[in-house]
């Protein structure tokens, strides 16, 4: 390990989920699993756009890396503003909302 020398990468991590996936999933398990294929599809190709790379979906979950901070930031922005725009019609108490954390 001495002789090695360390190898350092800088990025941006976004890790979004559903909030209240299991409460909408048990009132309507097809109708939620769609939804949620939609909206991580949707999440998919505004992180590649923006020359993300996703790294990991788990469940409700998404997990991708960024080169750049601000790509990250613009994407994060961009995908609450979609789903907004998405769940506008949607009753509240049906909507698929998400926590999208960043960490640089």
């Amino acid at each position: 390990m001495g002789d090695q020398p360390i190898q350092r990468k800088l990025a941006a991590i976004l890790y979004a989920d559903v909030a209240g996936y299991s409460r909408l999933s048990g009132a309507d398990e097809v109708g939620t699993h769609e939804a949620l294929r939609t909206g991580l599809g949707m999440l998919t190709k505004a992180i590649e756009s923006h020359g993300g790379r996703v790294i990991h979906y788990a469940g409700d979950a998404i997990l991708a890396e960024f080169g750049s901070v601000v790509d990250c930031v613009t994407t994060a922005a961009n995908a609450q503003r979609d789903l907004a725009t998405e769940n506008a019609d949607v009753p509240e108490d049906k909507r698929l909302g998400s926590r999208l954390i960043q960490i640089q």
